[in-house]
């Protein structure tokens, strides 16, 4: 069984997720989330762990923190015992509570950590759990939102520090909150590898820091940050294949039909790649982060289209090579 990569370090900032063992309930009543919320004070404590943001949901939690040590895994580890020895005799049961181990990913700055907890404090709302967020306990977002009392151990100065410009920071933040339905795709466009969020320079980093000069054979991620690539130099591979200059198209406000086709096969070319957000791939092609997203949906749509002659005409030439197991008995 593959391992996840547990990068540590001394103010690393994490979004963490934990579900239910076979996605079953971890919060059964109101009692299950005021022990959980108690437990989540503890660590805070006992592991030096700030957390910025959480939001309770009924088989699964999410967590933004910040570990002044590097210390995640002990943190999250001691969370998931501490609280699975208190709930199950509570419950009359025994065994796993949580599925496997956590996940994890990290988080470049304060700043991602911002939109990441616009993500985690909608969370409700995409559950149909609450019609409005303000009516749902369990999560910090009142303490943001409405500057609302909240524990201790909740610290909200590192993300609402974030919101500058603004007399008051708590009404900026719910207004934000409000409609960010349609920014949370481009914040996931920021994920790389599976488990860090932040730009390719940040991925530069960690893996100058971190990655093993052998990459470990049963942690996949590691082999992935291993093979990264760049992707001017693919492109500049692709295009010069396609007959086309990646240079033109950056100078070139207009371009031809038959270019934009081979732009656009460009374009879903290193989007592929999964190491760069659709506003960096803009920049390489001379486009705004929406034409790019207009573009690569259009070429998706297109691939599509061409893809269902093609497996039709797929099972018109198989059709006749089935073996007919009926008249082969009879013989």
């Amino acid at each position: 069984m593959s391992r996840a990569w547990r990068i540590e370090y001394a103010g690393a900032l994490y979004h963490v997720l934990s579900r239910g063992n076979e996605r079953r309930d971890i919060f059964t009543e109101d009692d299950d989330r005021l022990l959980f919320l108690d437990t989540l004070g503890e660590i805070s404590d006992r592991f030096a762990v700030d957390i910025c943001a959480y939001v309770l949901m009924s088989n699964h939690y999410h967590l933004l923190l910040r570990t002044r040590r590097a210390n995640l895994s002990k943190a999250m580890q001691w969370l998931g015992v501490t609280y699975t020895n208190r709930f199950n005799p509570r419950h009359g049961r025994s065994g796993h509570l949580f599925q496997g181990r956590f996940k994890s990913m990290l988080v470049q700055n304060d700043a991602y950590l911002l939109h990441l907890s616009y993500y985690i404090h909608r969370n409700p709302l995409r559950a149909n759990l609450a019609k409005r967020l303000a009516d749902y306990r369990w999560s910090s977002y009142n303490a943001y939102a409405y500057g609302k009392s909240s524990p201790e151990w909740l610290h909200t100065k590192l993300i609402l520090s974030q919101l500058k410009n603004t007399e008051d920071p708590h009404q900026a933040y719910r207004e934000t909150v409000q409609k960010y339905s349609k920014e949370e795709s481009k914040l996931w466009e920021s994920l790389r590898h599976g488990f860090i969020i932040g730009s390719r320079q940040f991925v530069k980093s960690i893996r100058a820091w971190y990655l093993p000069e052998k990459p470990h054979g049963e942690i996949p991620q590691q082999k992935s940050v291993a093979k990264t690539v760049d992707p001017v130099t693919v492109l500049r591979k692709a295009a010069k294949t396609l007959g086309c200059s990646l240079e033109r198209f950056k100078r070139s406000g207009k371009v031809s039909a038959k270019e934009v086709q081979r732009r656009d096969m460009l374009l879903y070319l290193i989007r592929q790649l999964g190491v760069q957000t659709n506003q960096e791939i803009g920049e390489l092609f001379g486009l705004i982060h929406s034409a790019v997203s207009r573009r690569l949906s259009l070429f998706k749509d297109a691939l599509k289209k061409d893809a269902a002659p093609a497996r039709s005409a797929g099972q018109r030439r198989h059709s006749g090579l089935r073996p007919s197991f009926s008249s082969a008995g009879e013989g």
